[in-house]
């Protein structure tokens, strides 16, 4: 690639898009620019080409997504207007204007049956329209662009926003007893972790490297309940506010309008193997994150 690499990072408000924006000017020969809504509208193909041809990109990382997992059981046409739909614009857009293209995706194209860390080349079955949209782009995008770098990913959390982590947080501000679910099993993600990650991979992108790739902190398996231990074990070293009692509640004591994948669990051999990315277990990086906190 060039010396002056052009990054677009489309999903501007998103925990990892904040979290590419953050390393601006850190990686050499990288130009990073974010574009949201409503410059950029993923159910809008006008402000896809409109940008495109604004901002030139070699190479964009699509970050946006409807993510409102239980919401989209009954927003189905939205859900995939983005996930999916979308998805196929900004490919179009990619072939058109030459630029290579990186999509994140979700465990939850998966039905969660599993109990051995998932392959990309696992079959895939979404149990819920979140994971079915998620899917479909996925298939959307290599359709259009089989160089497309698609990177899977689980239980994100970044430094802004509301996630997993501030949720308990506000919760233990003024309750001394909580209950999360402890049979679900996989690995976090922080969002700045993936975002290196990314920036390490774009300037090895070639033809050759188009597929499916599977990203989460390394380490070992837990659960939510087990997550929300070890971040209320590091809130307590810095002096915030912890439940005197946590609870492993069930699936089923816990009912949401989408069904959730009970393993979660990702293989990182392949991206590691390919892009010799450096993947932080998720204690260290639960620390890292309360540390900037």
């Amino acid at each position: 690639m060039s010396a002056a690499t052009k990054l677009l990072v489309i999903g501007y408000s998103g925990q990892l898009a904040k979290s590419l924006a953050s390393l601006k000017g850190t990686h050499a020969g990288l130009n990073i620019v974010c574009v949201g809504r409503p410059e950029l509208d993923l159910c809008d193909p006008s402000t896809v080409d409109a940008v495109f041809k604004k901002e030139q990109p070699d190479v964009v990382i699509n970050a946006a997504a409807y993510t409102t997992v239980d919401k989209a059981e009954s927003e189905l046409d939205r859900a995939r207007a983005i996930n999916a739909v979308g998805v196929k614009h900004l490919a179009d857009s990619c072939l058109a204007h030459g630029a290579k293209l990186v999509h994140i995706s979700t465990d939850y194209v998966f039905d969660g049956q599993g109990s051995v860390p998932l392959l990309e080349t696992d079959p895939v079955s979404p149990i819920g329209v979140y994971g079915q949209t998620k899917l479909e782009g996925e298939q959307l995008a290599l359709s259009v662009l089989p160089s497309t770098v698609i990177i899977r990913t689980s239980w994100v959390y970044g430094d802004e926003g509301s996630n997993f982590i501030t949720t308990m947080l506000r919760l233990a501000e003024t309750r001394d007893t909580l209950g999360v679910v402890g049979d679900q099993f996989g690995r976090p993600t922080y969002a700045y972790d993936l975002a290196q990650a990314i920036l390490k991979i774009v300037p090895q992108m070639d033809e050759t490297h188009g597929g499916i790739y599977h990203f989460s902190n390394d380490g070992e398996v837990t659960s939510w309940h087990g997550f929300a231990e070890e971040a209320f074990k590091q809130a307590a070293k810095r002096g915030i506010k912890i439940p005197q009692v946590l609870n492993s509640i069930t699936t089923a004591e816990y009912p949401t309008p989408a069904a959730r994948p009970a393993w979660s669990v990702l293989s990182l051999n392949k991206i590691q193997d390919t892009f010799s990315v450096n993947i932080p277990t998720w204690k260290d990086s639960l620390n890292n994150y309360f540390n900037k906190r």
